[in-house]
C-alpha cells in the first residue's frame, strides 16, 4: 500500500472550507483507492499548514492514476493559484 499525504500552507487561510471542498471532489476517483480524507486545521490546535491530505492507494500504478486522472489535474490546476507552499510525503506501508 502507498500512503500519500500532502499539505499545504494558504495565502489567505480563509480560503481553507473552499479548498477542502475540491480536494474532497477528488474522492473515490480510480480503483485502488483505499482512503482519502482531506481536513483543515482547527482553532485552538497546532498547526503548521492550513489543509491536509492523507490517502492510501492499492499500489504505485494506483497513485500514479490518480494523479493522472483529469479530475485531478483540473483541481490541481485551480488550487495551484489558493496555496503559499506545498509538502507531499508518499511512502510504502
Amino acid at each position: 500500500m502507498i500512503k500519500h499525504i500532502v499539505m499545504w500552507k494558504l495565502k489567505n487561510p480563509g480560503d481553507a472550507a473552499k479548498f477542502k471542498a475540491q480536494l474532497d471532489s477528488c474522492k473515490g476517483l480510480v480503483p485502488g483507492m483505499r482512503e482519502f480524507e482531506a481536513a483543515v486545521r482547527t482553532e485552538g490546535l497546532e498547526a503548521n499548514v492550513d489543509v491536509v491530505l492523507v490517502s492510501a492507494f492499492d499500489d504505485r500504478a494506483a497513485l500514479q492514476a490518480y494523479l493522472e486522472h483529469p479530475v485531478h489535474v483540473e483541481v490541481s490546476g485551480v488550487l495551484g493559484g489558493l496555496r503559499e507552499s506545498r509538502t507531499v510525503l508518499d511512502y510504502e506501508t
